[in-house]
């Protein structure tokens, strides 16, 4: 009986769903921005608390502001800045506040150079005087105020300067910068990907010493790309790029000494071919905490600099059989003690040391994760972090006491949330989304997590998708190789269970990632709808080596890259294809980056299974890929070779049997087209069919004009003809 009212439910549930679908959704529509949803851009919590500023962009106009509103009201108090106010400037593309908010530094005429780096025209906005000054007549790299806002420092062609903003004095502190040989005070490529940091120099706390990394890469190899443009002739543009098992940039710490305009190298101790992925004064002015983590990166040393006394003391090491990861949540307390999270326990938690480096307590516990670190109240002595409590693919916001009691959640609805704190850690604006849910920001209460006021939410967006009747994200697990593995699936607005659909799985699988969360829809999600409206179930499988379940699972993978996340691709397709309303016959799989790598192996090596695969960007052998990435999870291809070559999809192209779409943009810094055009020279020289579309100068994004629009159109196409 009940299972005869399932049925019934599922075809009333189909039955409203086909007379509730007024339109179809189209490609044009998800890349012209009909979806996109309503954000809070920029926002910062100014020094009194009671205050934020968000950056607005009047477009029609063409001009910028930085606005100030009221937490606990909501209401405009004015601005700080107007563009259509000054005479130099039409806008800004961003901007950054000096820590006593005095002055602030414009970011226009910005040029990208890689993922996280770029070049602008600066200039310096007095607050008080409504003064603008240009910074440098040149495109530098990552300004910086001082503490007191008295100077800038800043980068230019690979060396470090400090203009005193009084008198106007600019002072060229590094003079052996030079493009693909010496880089002071901004990262090399693979720190800059891999590290996910660019500005490489700090200033200390009154202003006396910078601390800066210099990068000697003479030794390490070039990679040429060719770059098409409109002339006559390309060009190409020429970088460094460590690969696996390749010489990678000397990195070294310097002082700089503003009384004595002079600089020093700092000796750290008897380090070999090692990583400087982090550097951060202390709350002692002079002591500076460095951390050195070994090329295998399985081990870390936090280390303090007394810049005064030429003191170098190792006060922590944290060391894991895999790698150590590198995070942001160092933070000082006012005896310079301070706040460490690690996964020495087998899940990422929050401890805290004195300033010796002796472990007071471990903060958080228990078989779930830390997955940020918002601060510490010092007024308080509360701590503020998100973490998965709830459930792996959930997230909340939790205060706890340093001494690891009174914890308490912060936010309310299940799903996933994070919180920006205002600066006196008064208020936080909580934004919330769930599979059901886009964003939705409001203001809490610090102490309680109880609502203050709402601040913006997508309802409009949701009404607007009313027409489409689009499916819901269905959340579930799916148990693959003695794990229970998270899903979730997407079915066809009319799904009629007594019918047989094509599956189309997509994946990440790399190192720590998540595909499977109960989040909104992003531009991908609404992709999948499109499918599902002509007749695909899409399905994402988070398999072994994804994040968020612990260190055992995630590092699983360790020196295999590509075998236990194919091995479970491949497992939990067969199971969908068991299923009465899938076709087992017709399964496909896709990809992008790490996921093009994987749906590349996934239907060589499971070729009784998979009758259909596209790989955006792959890579295709991690010999091709940068070090630091690379050998964090697979040591160096002298010592690993069989690692490298037995997952690799350019030894197993005898194995192709369904149609394989393989994209890739040449403009591509970060996966090189070389690794495509090698899986291209193996497949034609097996005599495989394939199809292959390459996009010129496109970076790893593919992105730009019509490009996304052109990609995503191949793609359905070649889903429709072949699946």
């Amino acid at each position: 009986m009940r299972f005869t009212r399932l049925i019934l439910a599922l075809l009333v549930i189909g039955t409203s769903s086909v007379f509730a679908q007024e339109k179809q959704i189209t490609l044009n529509e998800i890349w012209n921005g009909t979806f996109s949803q309503q954000r809070l851009e920029s926002l910062n919590s100014l020094n009194n608390g009671t205050e934020y500023i968000v950056l607005n962009q009047d477009r029609d106009a063409g001009t910028t502001s930085i606005d100030v509103y009221d937490y606990k009201s909501g209401e405009k108090q004015g601005s700080l800045l107007k563009s259509s106010d000054l005479d130099q400037i039409n806008r800004f593309q961003s901007y950054e506040l000096s820590a006593n908010e005095d002055k602030i530094l414009l970011s226009t005429e910005g040029e990208q150079i890689y993922r996280r780096s770029s070049r602008s025209i600066y200039y310096i906005y007095d607050v008080a005087s409504k003064k603008l000054t240009k910074l440098s007549e040149n495109k530098v790299q990552e300004p910086a105020f001082s503490p007191d806002a008295s100077k800038v420092a800043y980068v230019y062609d690979n060396n470090l300067y400090i203009k005193d903003l009084e008198s106007g004095k600019e002072t060229q502190i590094t003079t052996d910068g030079k493009k693909n040989k010496v880089i002071n005070g901004i990262t090399d490529w693979v720190y800059e990907e891999e590290f996910a940091f660019v500005k490489a120099f700090e200033w200390n706390a009154n202003g006396t010493t910078v601390a800066f990394l210099k990068f000697n890469e003479a030794d390490v190899p070039e990679f040429s790309m060719d770059i098409y443009g409109q002339d006559l002739y390309p060009g190409a543009s020429t970088f460094k790029y460590p690969k696996a098992g390749e010489a990678n940039a000397i990195v070294s710490l310097n002082m700089y000494d503003l009384k004595s305009d002079s600089s020093k190298e700092i000796t750290l101790g008897n380090y070999t071919d090692f990583y400087i992925p982090r550097i951060k004064w202390t709350n002692e002015t002079d002591v500076l905490s460095v951390q050195v983590l070994n090329r295998h990166q399985n081990k870390l040393d936090l280390i303090f600099v007394d810049a005064k006394k030429d003191k170098v003391e190792v006060v922590l090491t944290d060391s894991d059989k895999a790698y150590v990861d590198i995070t942001d949540n160092l933070t000082f307390l006012a005896d310079n003690s301070f706040i460490w999270t690690s996964e020495k326990d087998g899940f990422n938690h929050i401890y805290h040391y004195n300033k010796k480096g002796k472990l007071i307590n471990q903060i958080t516990k228990g078989d779930w994760e830390v997955t940020n670190y918002y601060g510490f109240n010092p007024k308080s002595k509360m701590i503020y972090y998100q973490s998965t409590e709830n459930g792996s693919v959930n997230r909340d916001v939790y205060a706890i006491k340093t001494n690891g009691r009174g914890k308490k959640r912060l936010s309310e609805k299940e799903g996933t949330n994070y919180a920006d704190f205002s600066a006196d850690y008064t208020y936080f604006i909580n934004t919330y989304t769930s599979t059901t849910t886009p964003a939705e920001y409001t203001l809490r209460d610090a102490k309680t997590g109880k609502l203050v006021r709402k601040i913006k939410d997508n309802a409009a967006l949701l009404e607007k998708e009313k027409a489409y009747g689009f499916s819901p994200k269905e959340l579930s697990t799916i148990e693959v190789n003695g794990n229970e593995l998270n899903m979730w699936m997407i079915k066809p607005s009319n799904f009629d269970p007594a019918k047989t659909y094509p599956l189309f799985m997509f994946q990440y699988s790399g190192p720590g990632s998540q595909t499977v969360s109960n989040t909104y829809f992003g531009a991908n999600d609404y992709w999948y709808q499109l499918l599902a409206n002509e007749g695909y179930i899409v399905v994402s499988v988070d398999g072994r080596g994804t994040g968020f379940k612990g260190a055992a699972f995630k590092k699983v993978t360790q020196n295999e890259l590509g075998k236990y996340e194919v091995e479970d691709q491949i497992e939990a397709a067969k199971k969908l294809g068991d299923l009465d309303y899938i076709d087992k016959e017709r399964i496909g799989i896709w990809g992008w980056s790490y996921g093009g790598f994987m749906s590349t192996n996934a239907i060589l090596n499971g070729n009784d299974v998979f009758s259909m695969a596209i790989a955006v960007a792959p890579v295709t052998s991690w010999r091709f890929y940068d070090s630091i990435y690379t050998e964090r999870y697979m040591t160096t291809p002298q010592e690993n070779a069989s690692g490298y070559d037995e997952n690799s999809p350019i030894n197993h192209v005898e194995k192709l049997k369904g149609k394989f779409l393989l994209v890739h943009g040449t403009g591509d810094d970060n996966v090189h087209v070389q690794n495509s055009m090698r899986l291209i020279e193996a497949l034609v020289q097996a005599n495989k069919q394939f199809d292959w579309a390459i996009y010129p100068d496109k970076n790893h994004g593919i992105y730009g004009g019509n490009t996304r629009l052109h990609l995503y159109t191949k793609m359905t196409n070649f889903i429709k003809e072949n699946l």
